[in-house]
């Protein structure tokens, strides 16, 4: 038997060997080809090709990992990162790396997401990226979950039963065991708590814990949104207990110790169904000429004290939810409505800034501290935008007097840098049973515009007091620790993105010789007032604007052009402005610093909790307009394209602004294919473009409460 010769490796294998050895020798080097071959001692250019071609094998074999076009680095073997959940509605997700990720968000197929549900902060398993492909992974642990209740509908057949979650990224109904029904009928909204999810388990096990009533119920629905986003929909009854034990009267002893604001004019102006009023406004002519301004907010502080029950539900809830059809507040209705409330006719507590102006809204001085002040008129913002139009009408010299400072103070805001954001808001008229009967519109007006001013004025003022060590007649070093709303500046690439759309439009948001980009996007919002495009430049200009938050660590407000900013003037609904209180009196009367690790938790707390009641107001409205179009089945209307993905086109109805989707598959006369830079779909075939802010004609296709998603089908605009 003759043997055979062993094949001798070729030159090719050879240089590969070489190359892999010097990457895992060097496994925290980047390496492009010129440098490898230079390394390698490789200088024909036949050679230097080979390295290229090898490069790029090793790179497509998830030995190698392309850190920037044409540098290649060691892939790290079984690398894993953390992050939190991203779900889509087919049930697989994406996770977002709590650092920096240098391939981005990690794909995770829906077979690898091991029991973990949108929002959890989980560790993945990183596996080897292939070229041009997602980062894609698997969780290996669920290191805390976002959130254990959900809210559904119960589905009972045969025996068995099944919350089946409303949200459209839960793609597991929850088995409910016989023990865990706790009552709930077929049909009916319920919250179930995931109590066990054994390890080969397709559904998770869960028991009720509350049962909302029937599907359908308007009382039921808005309920069902509230926990949809973990938000409290009740009061737990020791709080209102507590809050019944709060004596509200004022005592003589008391107002001796605040400054007495009860001889001066002072009134409110409100939305004309509020009851929480947080905020009055006094003026009075000084004898030197000038005017004092006092901006007087309700001294919630005084009666909610710290490690009380009501302390605690403040804190946890955060803010006030305003939905569709109600408030809910953040403290008990006997203080939020009566007690804090800054009712006509009645005296009442405040933490007040007080403003010494000229005639061109010059401050020359400012006051801080407790007051006692009695209101004399509440104004709906209706009754006083008639004072302003006609100049008639009951303190027509106070306000008028105001609204000539407030416009003052909002021309230099904006001189200063201050970004124009004026959206138009849907509301609805509603019926004793919750039913909508009609859509309107919202709109800023100058009696509006005149209470914002003075608002932002205190807001701005309380800020830099603090955070210029004004208190401390501006001595050098580190201010104060103090809770601010802080803006960050857009992020540069997603404007030029913005930049580069709009000029499709014929407009330049990039600035124009010595402009600021603040000044460059409010010459933009003027262009487009009453054009068709406005309301979608003014959308897309929102989303390239970072969120403002609540933080220790002040940045500034970007979109206001505010060095320092703080929330003030609304303790009421607001959780952070009842810290601000407390702050400011602990500094006025020379008390040290706080621990700011404490309150930067708070304020992170603050800023979800405001997310989430933003999320949750934004469901309500869209619940509505879903119901409000369920009569309008079949009816056309004409509508502009507000939003474009892969999976079909949202279409904002012009007259009701209420938003539906065109899906793509219905998009049949081509095959369409999603073009995300240019925000449009185009047909393949027939080069047919549907592109962000084009007009179209639709039909009402379907309408689904349980989803909060309206249809829409494209009317063929060439009949």
């Amino acid at each position: 038997m003759v043997k055979k010769k062993k094949k001798k490796p070729s030159r090719t294998d050879e240089l590969r060997q070489l190359i892999q050895g010097l990457f895992y020798n060097n496994p925290k080097r980047t390496f492009n080809y010129k440098q490898v071959s230079s390394l390698l001692e490789v200088r024909k250019k036949t050679g230097r090709q080979k390295v290229q071609i090898i490069l790029n094998e090793l790179f497509e074999s998830g030995y190698l990992t392309e850190v920037a076009a044409g540098k290649y680095k060691l892939l790290s073997r079984g690398s894993t990162l953390t992050g939190v959940v991203d779900m889509t509605a087919s049930g697989s997700a994406y996770v977002v790396p709590d650092e920096e990720n240098e391939g981005g968000d990690i794909f995770i197929p829906r077979n690898n997401m091991n029991q973990a549900l949108n929002g959890d902060h989980v560790k993945v398993f990183m596996h080897a990226r292939r070229r041009h492909r997602q980062p894609e992974g698997e969780i290996i642990e669920i290191l805390k979950r976002k959130r254990d209740t959900f809210v559904g509908v119960m589905q009972m057949n045969r025996g068995l039963a099944f919350l089946v979650v409303d949200d459209r990224v839960m793609s597991h109904d929850i088995f409910i065991p016989a023990k865990g029904l706790n009552g709930v009928k077929d049909g009916q909204k319920a919250i179930a708590r995931i109590v066990e999810w054994p390890e080969r388990a397709k559904n998770p096990i869960g028991e009720i814990v509350d049962v909302l009533g029937d599907a359908g119920d308007h009382h039921t629905e808005m309920h069902a949104i509230l926990a949809e986003f973990n938000l409290p929909y009740r009061y737990p009854q020791e709080v209102i207990d507590e809050a019944e034990t709060i004596n509200a009267e004022i005592t003589e002893e008391e107002i001796k110790q605040r400054r007495d604001f009860r001889n001066v004019t002072t009134f409110t102006i409100d939305p004309v169904d509020a009851k929480d009023f947080d905020d009055a406004l006094s003026i009075q002519k000084l004898d030197n000429g000038r005017w004092e301004v006092g901006v007087h907010i309700a001294d919630v502080t005084h009666y909610v004290q710290p490690k009380t029950l009501l302390e605690k539900e403040a804190y946890e809830r955060a803010t006030s939810v305003y939905l569709v059809d109600r408030v809910v507040p953040m403290l008990p209705e006997r203080l939020s409505n009566f007690i804090c409330s800054l009712r006509p006719h009645e005296e009442k507590l405040c933490f007040s800034a007080v403003f010494e102006m000229d005639d061109d809204a010059n401050i020359h001085n400012s006051w801080f501290g407790r007051t006692v002040i009695y209101s004399d008129r509440r104004f709906t913002y209706e009754e006083a935008q008639e004072i302003i139009e006609t100049g008639e009408g009951d303190l027509k010299d106070e306000i008028l007097s105001l609204d000539k400072l407030a416009k003052q103070l909002r021309d230099k805001r904006f001189a200063e840098g201050s970004v124009g954001f004026e959206r138009v808001e849907v509301r609805f008229n509603i019926d004793e049973k919750g039913k909508p009967l009609s859509v309107y519109f919202k709109e800023s007006k100058d009696a509006n515009k005149l209470i914002e001013e003075f608002m932002l004025l205190a807001n701005k003022k309380v800020a830099q007091l603090i955070g210029n060590n004004e208190l401390d007649k501006g001595r050098r070093g580190k201010a104060k620790t103090f809770v601010y709303r802080i803006h960050d500046v857009p992020n540069p690439d997603k404007f030029e993105n913005f930049a580069s759309f709009v000029r499709r439009f014929g407009y330049e948001a990039m600035p124009k010789g010595t402009e600021s980009v603040s000044s460059s996007l409010n010459r933009l919002l003027t262009e487009v007032q009453g054009k068709g495009e406005q309301n979608m430049i003014e959308t897309l200009a929102i989303r390239t604007m970072a969120k403002a938050v609540y933080s220790t660590h002040n940045i500034g407000h970007y979109g206001l052009a505010f060095k320092h900013y703080s929330h003030f003037t609304s303790p009421i609904r607001r959780y952070p402005d009842m810290m601000v209180h407390r702050l400011l009196q602990r500094y006025l009367d020379g008390g040290r610093s706080v621990n700011e690790e404490t309150y930067e938790e708070m304020c992170e707390h603050s800023s979800d909790m405001e997310q989430r009641a933003a999320d949750a107001e934004r469901a309500s409205i869209k619940y509505k307009q879903v119901e409000f179009m369920k009569d309008h089945l079949g009816e056309e209307f004409d509508g502009v394209i507000s939003g474009v993905t892969e999976w079909g086109l949202y279409v904002e109805i012009i007259e009701n602004k209420c938003e539906g989707m065109i899906p793509i598959r219905d998009l049949d006369d081509d095959f369409y294919t999603f073009d995300e830079d240019n925000y449009c779909i185009v047909g393949r075939k027939y080069n047919r473009k549907y592109q962000l802010g084009d007009k179209l004609k639709i039909s009402i296709a379907n309408a689904n409460l349980e989803k909060k998603q309206l249809d829409f089908a494209l009317v063929d605009d060439k009949k």
